[in-house]
Order: C-alpha cells, then sequence, then structure tokens
C-alpha cells in the first residue's frame, strides 16, 4: 500500500514538472516572438530571424512541430532577404528534420527548397545531401514520379561535378524506380542515356543494369531477384534497396520453368519417368 502511495506521488511530481516545464517553454516562445518584432521593425532582418527560429525551438520542445516549422520558415526567408542564404539553407534543413517523421511532404519540400538555395551559391556538395534526402523520402511514400525527377536532378549534378561512380549507382535506383512505375521503357532509355557518362559503359553496375533489364522484359523473375538480390543492388540505400527486393516482372512473377519441364508436361506423366530413367542410365557407370 505504501509502495503504491510512492507511486502516485511520483506520478503527480512528474506532472507537475512536465506542466512546469512546457510553461517555461511557452514563455520562452512568447519572449523570443517579442524579440524578433522588436528587430523586425529596427530592419535588423538577421537578429529577426534568429529570434523567430529560437521561437520555433520553443515550439519544437512543447512538441508543436508545424508550429516550429512555420516560425523556421519564416526566419529562413529573413535570411535570405538579408543576404545570408547559407544560414537560410540550413534553417530549411532543420526544419526538415523536425517534421520529417510527422509531415514527409512538408520535408520533402523543405529540403527540395534547402537545395535550391545551396545550388544558387554553388555549394553543391550540400545540394547533393538536401536532394538525397528528398528522393529517399519520396520513394518511401511511393511518390515514384517525383521520385523519378529528383534522381534526375542528382544525377545531373553528380555527372556536372564529375562524380562518374555515383551516376552509376544513381542510375541504379532510376532504374529501379521506373520499373516499379511500370514504365520498361524509361528505365531501358536511362541505361542508354547513360552510356555518354565516362566509365558506365563496361562497369559492373551497367552489366547488372542489363542483366535486370533482360529479366524483367522475359518475365524471368528468378533473373530479376538474382540481380536485385546481388551486393551492389542490396547494399544500396535502404529505401532503393527495397525497391530491388520487392521488384516483381509483369504477369505476376512467375518463375520460368526449365525447357525440360515443359516438354515432359505436354508428354504426360510417362514421359517424366522415362525422362527420369535416360539420366539415371546415363550416369550408372560413374562419373568417368
Amino acid at each position: 500500500m505504501a509502495a503504491q502511495k510512492i507511486n502516485e506521488a511520483l506520478e503527480h511530481i512528474a506532472k507537475a514538472e512536465k506542466y512546469k516545464n512546457a510553461k517555461q517553454f511557452d514563455q520562452a516562445r512568447e519572449a523570443c516572438l517579442r524579440e524578433a518584432e522588436a528587430h523586425e521593425n529596427n530592419k535588423a532582418l538577421f537578429h529577426a530571424a534568429k529570434a523567430y527560429e529560437q521561437a520555433g525551438m520553443m515550439l519544437k520542445e512543447m512538441q508543436r512541430l508545424p508550429e516550429a516549422v512555420q516560425l523556421i520558415e519564416k526566419a529562413s526567408m529573413m535570411y535570405l532577404e538579408n543576404g545570408t542564404p547559407d544560414t537560410a539553407a540550413i534553417a530549411l534543413e532543420r526544419a526538415g528534420k523536425l517534421i520529417e517523421n510527422v509531415s514527409p511532404e512538408k520535408a520533402v519540400q523543405l529540403y527540395q527548397q534547402a537545395a535550391s538555395v545551396f545550388e544558387n551559391e554553388e555549394r553543391l556538395r550540400q545540394a547533393l545531401e538536401m536532394l538525397g534526402k528528398a528522393s529517399r523520402l519520396l520513394v518511401r511514400g511511393r511518390r515514384l514520379d517525383e521520385a523519378a525527377l529528383s534522381l534526375q536532378k542528382e544525377k545531373s549534378i553528380y555527372k556536372e561535378i564529375e562524380n562518374y561512380p555515383t551516376c552509376y549507382k544513381k542510375t541504379i535506383a532510376q532504374v529501379l524506380v521506373h520499373l516499379h512505375r511500370n514504365d520498361y521503357v524509361a528505365a531501358e532509355r536511362c541505361v542508354r542515356e547513360s552510356y555518354s557518362i565516362p566509365g558506365f559503359n563496361g562497369s559492373e553496375d551497367c552489366a547488372a543494369l542489363e542483366q535486370l533489364l533482360e529479366g524483367y522484359d522475359q518475365q524471368d523473375q528468378d533473373q530479376v531477384s538474382e540481380v536485385c538480390n546481388s551486393p551492389l543492388f542490396k547494399y544500396m540505400d535502404n529505401d532503393y534497396a527495397k525497391l530491388g527486393l520487392t521488384l516483381v516482372v509483369p504477369g505476376g512473377g512467375i518463375k520460368k520453368k526449365s525447357p525440360n519441364a515443359a516438354q515432359d508436361k505436354a508428354r504426360g506423366p510417362a514421359a517424366v519417368g522415362s525422362h527420369a530413367d535416360e539420366e539415371e542410365d546415363e550416369y550408372s557407370g560413374g562419373l568417368c
């Protein structure tokens, strides 16, 4: 009985502390907003943006994420207006991370905005990082048409900075996305266009993709699964690896039967027995 009362008391204390913290965060948010408005009135945009961003972080602590993102977006616009685009892009990325698990659609938008700002500043590595996050979220959300476009954008920038091996990996991701869209023509065109990338033709990536397309075109699930289960595909980013592992050829993925099996079925059970006897006879004298 005493232990139960102690536990109840501890629960009440925890609730009280939580309420106290929430109240403190709300007071801090209000103070930050007042500070932001004062800086804004004085045309001190950078300091106003910082205060709005800080108010957003207080909302984050209160688990009011959509409102937090709204304020951080407002801050990023002010950073841009103030002529500090790098800080704007970093704020957009931070907002994307906050909202990613709650609203992936909003996170995609924020990452794409951040990528655009970084690209305008010719900070291509950071732009690619943001585009990569957007592409993976689009795939995860099965927004495959948009994912295909996002991957093409990534690939173009990697080609521009002459990071050709990563272009090959993006081609694999593109092909998997197109095949999940049931667009074999787009997948084939994607590989064909990649022949212009130095080193692609003759690479293991190219050979694997040609084998994948051949298997898909011939509705050979065994061949498709073999390619998609290879280390080249399995050790890609998780979202793309999953596309490979769940890829089914047209017609429901019925595995192809061997020519002998097809012939035996046509000739009936007696033929099957005869065929088995022939194989047994062939090796009855041993291997030599």
